[in-house]
């Protein structure tokens, strides 16, 4: 009598995956992708912009553990050294030594050797219009798409003068379309806060150490700008300015092209400056994740 081989090995289910903008809260998409992957699922297309095309392309280029272990040991301090200021330019930050910092770590390919297909989304201001970048240095196309107006300086790619893809897409799902995978899931950076409206952040608990201390720096740094102290600062309006304009045009995003799978990330799980939090924010990441893949059935 014939004896059985061995199981056989379902094969992973492909997908593509669209990563959205959020600040730091971008940083939670490093848990959407572990898990993801834990699961069983093969990203063979990633499309990302602003701090969704950071983690989506480090992921591309094979180093989101490092990068991820990088960014866990990030304090307020060392975040602090990272930010070059410049003056007489169009923003102030060159990004310079941010960037130089991240190629230490995950190198510089091109985007095109890629082991997983990558787009960064960014953002032609003469032109207004989104763009697409798919080929040439990963650095130049991940610097462009992060560059906050007015916060970073625009970054030239190709002759253009780019900046920051969440601007007019910070929820890029037309720019995964053209993958062969099974399915799209994409990560809406913007979904219904944790607490209600006009609840005391955190349940009025008081913040954490880093985060009165990061509050503090912001407050610094607007002062130095000479801005009231009594009055919202510089950094806190265009954060709070730039994420009613993403939640608003992800909404839309999602309504026109949806995809099978939305994993939501809470919009008031930290502030768009609070990277040195990256791991409680890779936790929510995964925590989210296992909610949407739960609620899908699978």
């Amino acid at each position: 009598m014939a004896t059985a081989g061995p199981p056989k090995i379902a094969q992973r289910e492909k997908v593509a995956l669209v990563l959205g903008a959020g600040g730091a809260r971008g940083l939670a998409q490093i848990g959407v992708i572990e898990v993801l992957e834990a699961r069983g699922f093969e990203i063979v297309a990633i499309a990302g912009s602003s701090s969704g095309a950071l983690v989506g392309g480090v992921h591309a280029a094979g180093r989101l553990a490092q990068f991820r272990e990088g960014m866990e040991r990030l304090s307020r301090g060392g975040l602090v050294r990272l930010l070059d200021p410049v003056l007489g330019r169009p923003g102030l930050i060159s990004g310079h030594k941010l960037v130089e910092a991240m190629r230490d770590v995950v190198g510089d390919p091109d985007i095109e050797s890629l082991p997983i297909a990558f787009t960064a989304v960014a953002v032609d201001l003469e032109r207004q219009r989104v763009v697409w970048l798919r080929r040439g240095p990963l650095w130049d196309a991940l610097r462009a798409s992060f560059a906050i107006p007015g916060l970073f300086t625009p970054h030239a790619v190709h002759g253009r003068e780019l900046v920051d893809g969440g601007l007019l897409a910070p929820l890029p799902i037309a720019a995964s379309r053209l993958s062969d995978a099974h399915r799209l899931i994409a990560v809406d950076m913007h979904a219904r806060p944790r607490s209600p409206p006009g609840a005391p952040a955190n349940g009025g608990v008081r913040p954490p150490a880093d985060v009165r201390r990061g509050r503090r720096l912001l407050r610094w740094f607007d002062r130095s700008l000479g801005h009231d102290p009594g009055e919202p600062g510089l950094a806190e309006v265009m954060s709070r300015a730039l994420d009613t304009m993403q939640a608003q045009i992800a909404r839309v995003e999602l309504a026109l092209d949806p995809p099978e799978l939305v994993v939501e990330i809470p919009r008031d799980v930290c502030q768009f400056y609070e990277f040195w939090r990256a791991k409680e924010l890779v936790d929510v990441g995964r925590e989210a994740t296992e909610k949407a893949l739960e609620a899908a059935g699978y």
